[in-house]
C-alpha cells in the first residue's frame, strides 16, 4: 500500500529535500508551510505519518501537535533545530511520538519514518486481543481500551506513554535496556536518541507514581535499564 506523509516546514528547501527522498522510497507526499495549513491537511488528507517542524508561522508545531492529538492518533515526528530538553519534553507530552534534531541525516530520518509506520501496522494487526487487563497496586491497565486508571481515576497518557507502560507491564520484572525499548516500543533498530526513552519514562512516572522520585511501578536498574514491578 502506498503510504502518505505530511511534511510541515516553512523552509521550502527542506520540504523539497524531504519530498525528494520520501518519494524515492515510494511515499506520497503532502506539503504544508504553516501551522494552520498543517492542521487542515492533516485532518483532510489522512496521512500515515506527519513530519512536523516546531518553528512555524501562524501556529507553532507544539500547538499543531496538541490540536491534532484531540482528533487523530497519526504518528508525529517533530523536527527541531533546538537542543533544549524542555522542548523535547513538551513535544512528547503533547503527544508527539518522537523528535529528531536538525541537522539530521536523511538516512536516519527515513529509518524513523519506516519504523513508525511499521509500528502502526503492527499495532493494528494486534488489535484482535480481547479482555486484556493488568492489575498492579493502584493501577488498572486496560489494553483493549488503551486506558490506565489509578484508583478509578482515568490517567491522561499519550499513545507512546501507554505503549511503553503496556510493553513493560506485560513482561513484569524483566529488565530492558534503553536501546531495547527503542527497538521494541519505538521500532528503532539502529537509530534513535536513547534520551527519548528517559524523557518518556520520566513523564510516565509523573502520571502513574505516587512519588515519581521514588517509583514503585517503573523501576530503574542502575546501569542496565528499566522494568515494571507488579508486586506493589
Amino acid at each position: 500500500m502506498n503510504r502518505k506523509i505530511l511534511v510541515v516546514d516553512d523552509e521550502k528547501p527542506i520540504v523539497d529535500i524531504l519530498k525528494f527522498n520520501l518519494k524515492k522510497e515510494g511515499y506520497t507526499v503532502v506539503e504544508a508551510y504553516d501551522g494552520e495549513e498543517a492542521v487542515k491537511k492533516a485532518l483532510h488528507e489522512n496521512p500515515d505519518l506527519i513530519l512536523l517542524d516546531i518553528m512555524l508561522p501562524k501556529m507553532d508545531g507544539f500547538a499543531v501537535c496538541k490540536k491534532l492529538r484531540e482528533k487523530i492518533s497519526t504518528p508525529i515526528l517533530m523536527l527541531t533545530a533546538r537542543e533544549e530538553e524542555v522542548d523535547k519534553v513538551l513535544g512528547l507530552e503533547l503527544g508527539a511520538d518522537d523528535y529528531i534534531t536538525k541537522p539530521f541525516s536523511v538516512r536516519e530520518l527515513m529509518a524513523r519514518v519506516k519504523a513508525n509506520i511499521r509500528r502502526v501496522q503492527t499495532d493494528s494487526a494486534s488489535d484482535t486481543v480481547t479482555d486484556s487487563m493488568i492489575k498492579a497496586g493502584k493501577l488498572l491497565i486496560n489494553i483493549d481500551q488503551y486506558e490506565v486508571k489509578k484508583e478509578d481515576q482515568l490517567l491522561e497518557l499519550t499513545l507512546r506513554e501507554f505503549e511503553l507502560l503496556k510493553f513493560l507491564a506485560t513482561q513484569p520484572a524483566k529488565i530492558f535496556s534503553r536501546e531495547a525499548l527503542l527497538e521494541k516500543v519505538w521500532g528503532y533498530e539502529y537509530y534513535g536518541d536513547v534520551r527519548t526513552v528517559d524523557v518518556t519514562i520520566r513523564r510516565l512516572r509523573e502520571k502513574v507514581e505516587d512519588e515519581p522520585s521514588n517509583p514503585q511501578y517503573i523501576i530503574t536498574k542502575r546501569g542496565v535499564g528499566y522494568y515494571f514491578n507488579n508486586k506493589v
